[in-house]
């Protein structure tokens, strides 16, 4: 739990009202709940400190952007960054849309605030030779590992490239899943399902998997499990990732997550639209895969300066 220890009861209880309404409405993970809470408990700390007492809903509603000023100053000089400052707000101004939204007063001084800028970097794909080369098992010949461990994270790493899934949708498919069929029904972000076609090269890589699995792969039981029998954890793809990285010289930007980002950026370059693209991904919004434009134009400027005549001169 991350509120403080003084609360005016008042707020407290919309603080269990609201944790339930995101839990069950908006269907937020635990971890992100957890979050959220830490984030407000840490707001309403220091509004605690700050005006000497702890806030009741008729305090917050009075509260100036001078103190959320002083607020995020304070945060910032405890060592927190843009980021992390971004999150906080975000999770005070939820709250206080809550209180809002049920008639419990406005804490007008949070929406008056801007959000820090975050200096946003563009994902860097990788070239589409090496992203299907993730998949060839002789590349990692010289391991000491069962040729099932390696099938399978050739399964699992061509289900983030071939799918564009993220490795936590990857890791999260169930053996009945895995039908040859050439869909796949993911559940995404906040527990929303959406359908993903599936290349018949990705369908052969899950198959070779699934028959040399030598543990028992119920219908209901994870597709991918680790070399103990257990659910197969992200770490582990992590670091087959970075063998294959090594052994092909790749950057340290060449990341399970990397796969995800080369999906879309190589449809875009075939000529993908945004909103196929935004809908295969899962993006709630489309703004969030416009981002692929913008990588896309940068490689035509790589090529550009590398091979024009003029470029250099």
């Amino acid at each position: 739990m991350g509120l403080p220890l003084a609360i005016a009861p008042d707020t407290a209880a919309e603080i269990g009202r609201w944790r339930a309404y995101l839990g069950a409405e908006r269907r937020m993970s635990p971890k992100t709940l957890e979050a959220y809470e830490r984030d407000v408990g840490q707001f309403l700390g220091f509004l605690a400190e700050h005006l000497g007492g702890p806030p009741s809903l008729k305090v917050l509603a009075k509260i100036t952007p001078a103190d959320v000023r002083a607020f995020m100053a304070a945060r910032r000089a405890g060592g927190a960054g843009n980021r992390t400052l971004m999150r906080s707000l975000a999770g005070a101004r939820s709250f206080a849309r809550f209180l809002e939204r049920n008639g419990k007063g406005k804490v007008g001084a949070l929406a008056a605030i801007r959000a820090p800028k975050l200096a946003r970097s563009l994902p860097k794909p990788l070239a589409a030779t090496a992203a299907k080369q993730m998949t060839d098992i002789d590349l990692r010949g010289g391991e000491d590992r069962e040729t099932w461990v390696l099938a399978r994270d050739a399964a699992v790493l061509a289900l983030l490239y071939g799918c564009g899934l993220r490795i936590s949708e990857a890791l999260g498919l169930k053996r009945s899943d895995a039908n040859g069929k050439d869909a796949l029904t993911v559940l995404g972000k906040g527990n929303k399902t959406r359908m993903v076609p599936v290349l018949p090269q990705v369908t052969k890589t899950i198959a070779d998997y699934i028959a040399l699995c030598p543990y028992d792969l119920p219908p209901d039981g994870p597709l991918f499990l680790g070399a103990r029998g257990g659910p197969l954890s992200p770490r582990i793809v992590q670091l087959a990732m970075a063998t294959l990285r090594g052994a092909l010289g790749l950057p340290e930007t060449a990341t399970p997550h990397a796969l995800r980002h080369s999906f879309a950026t190589h449809l875009l370059a075939r000529g993908g639209d945004l909103r196929s693209i935004q809908e295969l991904l899962g993006h709630a919004s489309l703004s969030t895969t416009q981002i692929y434009t913008a990588v896309d134009t940068a490689r035509l400027l790589e090529v550009y300066a590398s091979a024009h005549p003029r470029a250099s001169s």
